[in-house]
């Protein structure tokens, strides 16, 4: 399509020399349709961003998450201009450090002591590593998505390259399933170092699920860890652990932690967290200023702002109209909806002959072309206004009965103006 030019000649020149075309899996073709997807985005303003052809997009993806406030937060902002004009990494830790920990000690129930990372794979890694060394035991149970790691990423379709002897370690469980986690400990007794999970994932925890699953862990001699790489910030200024009134043994943040700026946290007991006086945990950029500098402006923010009812009440309204849409055109066998109402997901199913790729791409082919960027997934912002959300169920309201009638009429496929999504690695 015209509309997506450069965006495709952007792609042919970044899939020469990098390979995928992307840095992120979820921001390549595999997740994305061809021709009728834009790839490349120039800058970002509130709760728009605008790509290489100039198209305007609503962004309901926000930097899969991480961007909290809005992009280019004026308060965010101004606090990296003041840091950068002192410096961004140093010979010698910065007082910034101290700052941002203690705001974190403050605010999330678990954190005793801290320590900092870039992305969400370098503080989860650490936080099994830290467990192991806790509990001098190997294996770990997993219940999520948790990064590329090798201890991690083994337990996927994404193995290759992973030893067989890491990928035995690490076992999975299905989310609100405590027979399953139960079932684990039976089959490996003192074995399981952590149950390691994100406390919401395309659903809500079950009545109670979280509660159970921190006594089945201990229990059975394991730590329990939170993955709020997610959740953090966003359901509650402590995170799920505040929301569902669980208090997890260690706990991993980032993403909205800084807004946007590459920051993660490992938080959790004094007693477990001291060992990472001889657990080696160390990078050159964990004390990066600038990131650390934005974290403070975002923390405060969202202390002294509405920001998390603001997260909540958008995302309720979503979630509420579009399962009205739902149910007004008799259309549970394709779509539905679920999550917290401040990442709420679509979710699409096989019917009638086609697949739920197939049906996806023609959601994404027609959202997309209506100026909304999605994946199918709502990470609500403080930028969003309520007339953001207005046009966002105006597109649904067109896109969601034209799904309905293009595969009720056997026209899917003629509707298509690119190739189908094929089967890929699902996170969740």
């Amino acid at each position: 399509m015209e509309r997506y030019t450069r965006s495709q000649q952007y792609l042919v020149r970044a899939e020469e020399i990098i390979p995928g075309g992307a840095q992120t899996f979820s921001k390549t073709t595999m997740v994305y349709p061809y021709g009728v997807s834009p790839y490349f985005l120039t800058r970002g303003q509130g709760s728009r961003v605008w790509d290489v052809n100039g198209n305007e997009y609503i962004d309901f993806n926000c930097g899969l998450a991480s961007i909290n406030l809005g992009y280019n937060d004026a308060d965010v902002t101004h606090a990296v201009h003041e840091q950068l004009r002192s410096g961004v990494t140093f010979s010698l830790s910065h007082p910034v450090e101290i700052e941002v920990a203690e705001r974190l000690v403050a605010l999330v129930p678990c954190a005793e002591m801290v320590r900092f990372g870039k992305n969400g794979s370098d503080v989860t890694a650490a936080a099994i590593r830290l467990a192991r060394a806790y509990t001098s035991r190997d294996h770990v149970a997993v219940c999520g998505y948790h990064g590329w790691h090798d201890w991690y990423i083994a337990a996927t379709s994404f193995h290759l390259g992973i030893p067989q002897a890491t990928l035995d370690l690490t076992h999975t469980f299905p989310f609100n399933d405590l027979e399953a986690l139960r079932q684990l400990f039976a089959k490996y007794p003192k074995q399981i170092a952590a149950v390691i999970l994100e406390p919401v994932q395309k659903t809500e925890p079950h009545s109670g699920y979280l509660a159970r699953v921190k006594e089945i862990a201990h229990a059975n001699g394991a730590i329990l860890i939170f993955d709020e790489l997610i959740t953090g910030f966003r359901l509650a200024l402590g995170g799920a652990q505040e929301y569902f009134s669980v208090k997890p043994d260690l706990a991993t943040f980032g993403k909205a932690l800084a807004n946007g700026y590459p920051l993660s946290a490992l938080v959790g007991r004094r007693d477990i967290m001291a060992l990472l006086k001889k657990v080696f945990f160390s990078l050159t950029y964990g004390g990066e200023a600038i990131s650390l500098a934005a974290a403070v402006a975002t923390l405060r923010k969202i202390t002294t702002e509405p920001v998390i009812e603001h997260l909540t009440l958008c995302g309720l309204r979503v979630r509420n109209a579009v399962q009205e849409l739902i149910d007004r055109h008799n259309m549970a066998d394709i779509v539905s909806i679920s999550g917290h109402p401040t990442g709420t997901w679509i979710r699409f199913r096989d019917v009638e002959g086609y697949t739920e790729w197939q049906v996806q791409t023609l959601f994404l082919q027609e959202v997309l072309a209506r100026g909304i960027l999605t994946m199918g997934k709502h990470n609500i912002t403080y930028a969003h206004s309520n007339s953001d959300i207005d046009r966002l169920l105006d597109v649904y309201a067109e896109v969601l009965p034209f799904l309905k009638s293009t595969i009720g009429g056997r026209a899917l496929e003629k509707s298509l103006r690119g190739p189908a999504l094929q089967p890929a690695f699902k996170l969740r």
